[in-house]
């Protein structure tokens, strides 16, 4: 089956499933994308490590990888290789050196461990005809009020509170607060408002 790369193209509150989020990713020389729907502590874990935000004790992912390179484990590549009943399977591909090995993993795990091994992300052709859609810009406004497949949630994650949609608490900060705010919330684990202040300086930089 034909295999197709993918890079991740962005990150959002999902519209149709409170306290989740929607992990976009794009087809690399095409206009597809590929939303999954996500919980929120695994795309808190994609977001700190695409922002580069160093968190002041290891995360669970950023733990594993620390593991994998004292015993000289790579990971070569992620694989979203199936969908059944509207959830996504992955699986991560390792090799020691020695062996290569295939774990199966959820699609936000993989992804998570992706961004920081530098490992490519691949799914099938078949895939993306079923559940990518075809856009014409690089926006997210396709994910409006769109019900899109999804990984296999905990029921912690998918019971959690709709997130707020009134405006953000940062808007009347100035640019200095904002830094000064971030800083902080890095420096005492606090990723959730991290990742709102960060969205507010990429907003006014827009």
């Amino acid at each position: 089956m034909k295999k197709i790369k993918l890079d991740i193209v962005g990150l959002s509150y999902s519209q149709t499933q409170s306290g989740a989020y929607a992990l976009v990713l794009g087809e690399v020389g095409g206009n597809r994308r590929l939303p999954i729907i996500i919980g929120g502590f695994e795309a808190q874990a994609i977001a700190v490590e695409i922002e580069k935000m160093k968190p002041s004790r290891p995360l669970t992912h950023d733990l594993f990888k620390t593991f994998a390179d004292n015993f000289n484990i790579r990971i070569e590549e992620v694989l979203i290789y199936n969908l059944i009943d509207g959830i996504f399977f992955a699986k991560i591909l390792c090799n020691n050196g020695e062996q290569s090995i295939e774990i199966d993993a959820r699609t936000s795990d993989a992804v998570a461990l992706a961004v920081r091994f530098g490992a490519s992300i691949y799914t099938y052709d078949f895939i993306m005809d079923a559940s990518g859609i075809v856009i014409e810009s690089n926006d997210l406004a396709f994910l409006e009020n769109m019900d899109s497949p999804k990984e296999n949630v905990s029921t912690r994650e998918a019971d959690r509170p709709q997130e707020s949609q009134t405006p953000s608490a940062y808007t009347n900060l100035s640019d200095e607060q904002l830094e000064a705010n971030l800083t902080r919330a890095i420096e005492n684990e606090q990723y959730e408002s991290a990742a709102k202040i960060r969205d507010e300086i990429e907003r006014r930089k827009s």
